[in-house]
């Protein structure tokens, strides 16, 4: 077999690949507009929710999604991803609700332990009020099993008691793809129509979708300084701290969360194919390489969903 016949073949079997899941994301999306009432597409601007966004115009249509989307704003969000955010919805058509924990704060029902602690644990008791405020019974998510212990247990239909809590140890079977979406009064569905996409099957969609992304997932000059193994943005939120050597690194971000525990990796990858061979040389997981508030035992991510998160 000679180079170029492997080339083609490889491509199909890849292309195979990305539609085996993006008609699996495709049935999962359809099948949360007839099961409930009230659903919502959790849309961050970020790279997995474009993706989701992406399967959702082609299950729909433009202008033609079934439910709107939700945002649960820390106040400490990129500017680049909020504004892509809000271009993305506007062109779709679709409606964008976007709740923020700084207003949580002005109700007391937030509390931070001290000014400069980060919001993003916070977003549990703002996405937890949007719920009640509008009554979702079913919360659409990005979220994938490669990308954290706790996130690999989830179902793809995962109950949320009327706490808004996941009690990992009482999940339905989900059998020859049949959900069981039966519900009490005051609870909820958080469905994960990825839970089955790698981060490489998600680039190599983006690839051959040509998904625009914010900037910030591409290779670009920024000033960081080195902190427990990471690369730390500076910011006015994330100044450097005593000690510290600020230097100009060519970095991108994996995942683009909150500004103050979300850290760049190393990267001259300037487009979505270089990111796919940078992907397929890493060993460590997005989360893991790029989350700072996920490397602390207090802050992990079973208790966090446990308790409502994402």
């Amino acid at each position: 077999m000679n180079a170029h016949t492997e080339t083609e073949l490889l491509r199909t079997m890849s292309n195979a690949h990305l539609d085996a899941l993006e008609e699996e994301t495709i049935f999962i999306l359809r099948e949360v507009a007839a099961a409930f009432e009230r659903p919502t597409l959790l849309f961050s601007g970020g790279k997995d929710s474009l993706v989701m966004l992406k399967c959702a115009e082609k299950a729909f249509g433009v202008g033609r999604i079934p439910y709107p989307l939700l945002m649960i704003d820390t106040g400490h969000n990129f500017p680049e991803v909020t504004a892509f955010r809000d271009l993305r919805a506007s062109e779709l058509g679709a409606k964008l609700i976007v709740r923020s924990v700084e207003d949580s704060m002005a109700r007391g029902t937030v509390r931070l332990a001290h000014p400069g602690e980060s919001r993003n644990v916070h977003q549990s008791v703002t996405l937890l009020e949007a719920i009640e405020e509008f009554r979702f019974d079913a919360l659409i998510g990005g979220a994938r099993r490669d990308e954290e212990k706790a996130r690999a247990k989830e179902r793809i239909f995962s109950h949320r008691d009327s706490f808004g809590q996941w009690q990992p140890k009482a999940q339905r079977p989900e059998l020859w793809t049949l959900f069981n979406t039966r519900l009490q009064s005051g609870e909820h569905f958080r469905v994960f129509p990825i839970s089955n996409w790698t981060e490489l099957d998600v680039w190599q969609y983006i690839a051959r979708e040509n998904i625009a992304l914010p900037s910030l997932y591409y290779s670009h000059r920024r000033d960081v300084v080195q902190r427990k193994g990471l690369l730390v943005s500076v910011t006015e939120l994330t100044p450097p701290r005593e000690g510290e050597t600020i230097e100009t690194r060519d970095v991108r971000f994996r995942t683009v969360g909150d500004i103050t525990c979300t850290c760049p990796v190393e990267s001259r990858a300037g487009n979505a194919a270089d990111v796919v061979i940078e992907t397929l040389a890493t060993s460590l997981s997005e989360r893991g390489a790029t989350r700072m508030d996920d490397r602390t035992s207090e802050a992990s991510m079973e208790k966090r969903k446990k308790d409502g998160y994402f």
